[in-house]
């Protein structure tokens, strides 16, 4: 299979960068998208070229690095998959296909489709820990948890942080990253104790960011490959709203006033 690649360049984060055409041959269907830009760098590389440089790691789905924008949409437009996930099948012969990295200013671009996530290392940071003690492993039934709620829970918790919410909300929102991960704890018995700080907490790292803010687009939702419901951003929101008005405060003890 032969593919025209349009591909973003960009050397730095300072540079202006741009996109830059490549062709590529024999392209076999049963390799992984990565599996095929490898063989892209390999040719780059035999020509005494830069390789593209991309975000990845265990390659199965489960990390959350890798992540781009292959022809307008957040990790390709298979449904529930990671660009690792995706595979060459899905493209014909003669295709061109654009790729470039996440677009959100909250996620500069470092270097070609490598974008700077941090941002969402700093949300959850400040949504600190559970102080619940743990000790060592419990006996099974020692906290009892309905199914449906084990089950709820881990809907939400399956959330990898690879940022393709951001990268395709018109509005560069996180929400749905940070729903999910406040909600995860907060349907759970053991996070009850900091839910409502916590959900107030995260949201102010979130703000402090340059995210923007959820208009119910529900296109986060359409690209997020673990198909991540946005009733965690309602469960949110409600969170939220409770911590302010039960005057849920910061270290410092303050009522936060909006």
């Amino acid at each position: 299979m032969r593919l025209t690649l349009h591909v973003w360049r960009q050397s730095n984060a300072r540079d202006k960068g741009g996109f830059k055409t490549y062709e590529l041959e024999d392209v076999n269907t049963h390799m992984s998208f990565l599996e095929m830009l490898d063989v892209l760098n390999q040719d780059l590389i035999g020509r005494g070229e830069d390789p593209v440089a991309f975000d990845h790691d265990c390659r199965e789905g489960i990390c959350g690095s890798c992540g781009f924008v292959i022809n307008g949409v957040a990790h390709g437009d298979q449904p529930g998959s990671t660009v690792c996930q995706l595979h060459m099948r899905h493209f014909s012969d003669g295709d061109e296909v654009t790729i470039e990295p996440w677009r959100a200013k909250a996620f500069p671009v470092v270097r070609d489709l490598v974008v700077d996530r941090s941002a969402f290392d700093r949300i959850l940071t400040a949504g600190g820990f559970i102080t619940v003690r743990t000790g060592s492993a419990p006996d099974a039934n020692a906290i009892p948890i309905a199914t449906e709620t084990l089950e709820h829970a881990m809907d939400f918790a399956e959330c990898i942080g690879c940022g393709a919410c951001v990268a395709s909300c018109p509005n560069s929102a996180a929400m749905l990253f940070v729903g999910a991960k406040i909600a995860h704890l907060g349907i759970l018995p053991q996070g009850q104790s900091e839910r409502h700080q916590r959900a107030l907490a995260m949201v102010e790292a979130m703000e402090n960011e340059a995210f923007g803010a959820c208009t119910n687009f529900r296109a986060c939702e359409a690209v997020c490959p673990k198909e991540i419901s946005i009733a965690g951003i309602a469960r949110m929101n409600k969170d939220y709203r409770k911590a302010l008005f039960s005057g849920v405060g910061f270290s410092s003890g303050k009522k936060r006033k909006r």
